[in-house]
C-alpha cells in the first residue's frame, strides 16, 4: 500500500508540474500573441462631477494617443469603489481599452497615462487590468 501511494503522489507531481511549464496557449493563423489593457478613470473631483467630456478629451489627446497612437476604445461606465478613507463611492467613469501587442511591455506608459491623470485630475487611484490576447488587425 505505501508503494502504492507514492506511486499516487509522485504521478500528481509529474502532472503538476507540467502544467505549471505549460506558455500561454497559441494564437489562431491570422493572430499574434498580445494582451489587451483596460484603464478606469473615475470622473468626480470632491464628490461632485468635475471631469467633463472635455477634459478627458483633452488628456485622451494629450496623454493616451501619444503613448498609444495606434489606437484605443473609450466608453462610458458607471464606476462603483472603495476609497482609502473605507467609503464606497459611485460615479460616472471611463473605460478606456488598449491592444498592446506581444506578451510584454508597455507598463511604463500605463503607469505613466495613470499617475497623469491622478496628477491632473486630483484622483486616489486609475484602474488597471491587464490580460493576455491573441490579436489580429
Amino acid at each position: 500500500m505505501r508503494t502504492h501511494a507514492r506511486i499516487v503522489l509522485l504521478l500528481a507531481a509529474m502532472m503538476l508540474s507540467g502544467c505549471a511549464s505549460l506558455g500561454p496557449p497559441a494564437c489562431p493563423a491570422g493572430q499574434g500573441p498580445g494582451r489587451t489593457a483596460q484603464l478606469f478613470f473615475g470622473r468626480n473631483i470632491g464628490g461632485a462631477l468635475g471631469v467633463s467630456e472635455a477634459d478627458f478629451k483633452a488628456f485622451v489627446d494629450a496623454e493616451l494617443t501619444p503613448r498609444f497612437p495606434d489606437g484605443l476604445t473609450v466608453l462610458d461606465a458607471a464606476g462603483q469603489w472603495r476609497g482609502a478613507d473605507g467609503i464606497v463611492g459611485r460615479e460616472p467613469s471611463k473605460l478606456v481599452i488598449l491592444a498592446l501587442p506581444g506578451r510584454t511591455g508597455g507598463e511604463a506608459k500605463l503607469d505613466a497615462v495613470r499617475q497623469a491623470y491622478r496628477q491632473r485630475f486630483r484622483q486616489e487611484a486609475v484602474l488597471v487590468i491587464t490580460q493576455p490576447a491573441c490579436l489580429g488587425f
